[in-house]
């Protein structure tokens, strides 16, 4: 999910990535280069600044070029409106990343968020219409409705299984909702970015506690968790229950409209391999459940079926990436697999710290060239 708490944690540091225990997150990010035919957009984030080197763009695939010279970890957003078209959490002090993005003629902003809260400080960036209109993409046009598939997919495949955990806590019936809760966040941690990027129906879904800010209301998936994992009476949780069906009904009726393109697929895609460094391999996740291997499961599906969609795209620019990546999947699962027990996982608290740090290399070994898939896919 869209992370908001003020500061990482000391034992790792998942922003979609962290230091010692997950790796990506403030790991320095070399740079993809790319971007167009300008050269990329360089954004410099300081403690108090936001600095952008061009606000005027052509439409089609830019790169921004981001270096965080502040002293705390730092997000950076492009903003439609309201709606996330691209983000990238957890970039270090120090640290630099190369965000690849599609954008379509209109009016943006960037956005720096030091500390990782508020609003962040804003640039307006105007993207004018593309000189020539490129030739339609048969390719690209079948990754992005194969992957809207998928998306709507597991939209539709949540509605039943979190239908069914309301039930169980509405009739008060603690047992069955517990054995049902992480079952159903699997869809959605397979397609997270996408659910993302309508930034009203994350934080009431899948805020942590940890994550809010004052005033906030605690909803969603984690506030049920809370309750169920440390005894509360249920009674009280109807409304959440019933909140929480609503918006992952929202969030499918939403998929048609969401805007999707190969790049966003391959940022999404390194997304999801940033959730598991910087929340699910510290543990941050499931706090109360531990059932952080579940989401593990997940992101990495979701991220797997990012690469397949986009396969014969990057094969085309760079199949050495392609090579490497599946062969990194292949090590990542081999990490895991001692990890499962019949169709589930092992609690995550039972994990040793060196069993959290296998698991983490493993993690950041795809990460790290996952962080190219975007730029390989566009064209």
């Amino acid at each position: 999910m869209h992370r908001t708490r003020p500061a990482l944690p000391a034992a790792a540091v998942v922003g979609l990535l962290v230091a010692a225990v997950a790796g990506c997150a403030t790991d320095p990010v070399p740079a993809a280069g790319g971007g167009t035919a300008d050269g990329p957009v360089v954004v410099t984030a300081g403690d108090d600044t936001c600095e952008v080197s061009r606000t005027d763009l052509t439409a089609g695939i830019s790169t921004f070029a981001i270096t965080n010279t502040g002293s705390d970890v730092t997000e950076v957003y492009v903003y439609d409106g309201d709606r996330v078209v691209t983000e990238k959490e957890n970039i270090g002090p120090g640290t630099a990343y190369d965000l690849t993005v599609d954008l379509g003629e209109g009016t943006y902003q960037v956005a720096c968020k030091p500390g990782m809260v508020g609003d962040g400080i804003r640039s307006d960036l105007v993207v004018a219409p593309a000189a020539a209109t490129a030739a339609d993409d048969p390719a690209a046009e079948r990754a992005v409705e194969e992957y809207r598939a998928f998306v709507q997919e597991q939209a539709d495949a949540a509605v039943p299984l979190v239908t069914a955990l309301a039930d169980a806590v509405r009739a008060g019936d603690a047992e069955t909702a517990r054995a049902l809760y992480a079952p159903s966040r699997l869809p959605w941690e397979r397609v997270e970015p996408v659910a993302e990027a309508f930034g009203d129906l994350d934080p009431r879904m899948d805020a942590r506690e940890a994550d809010l800010a004052p005033g906030d209301d605690f909803t969603g998936w984690h506030r049920l968790e809370k309750a169920l994992w440390t005894g509360e009476d249920l009674a009280p949780l109807a409304p959440v229950a019933d909140q929480l069906v609503a918006d992952v009904t929202e969030l499918a009726g939403r998929v048609p409209e969401a805007v999707i393109t190969p790049t966003s697929v391959g940022n999404g895609a390194k997304a999801l391999l940033d959730e598991v460094a910087t929340g699910k391999i510290t543990g941050e996740e499931e706090a109360f459940s531990h059932t952080d291997l579940v989401d593990v499961e997940g992101n990495v599906d979701g991220a797997e079926r990012a690469l397949d969609v986009l396969r014969p795209l990057a094969a085309e620019e760079d199949p050495d990436l392609v090579a490497e990546l599946d062969a990194r999947f292949a090590d990542l699962h081999a990490a895991l697999e001692p990890h499962r027990r019949g169709e589930g996982w092992v609690s995550y608290d039972t994990l040793d710290d060196a069993q959290r740090r296998d698991l983490s290399r493993a993690v950041d070994a795809v990460s790290e060239p996952l962080s190219g898939l975007a730029a390989a896919a566009s064209r």
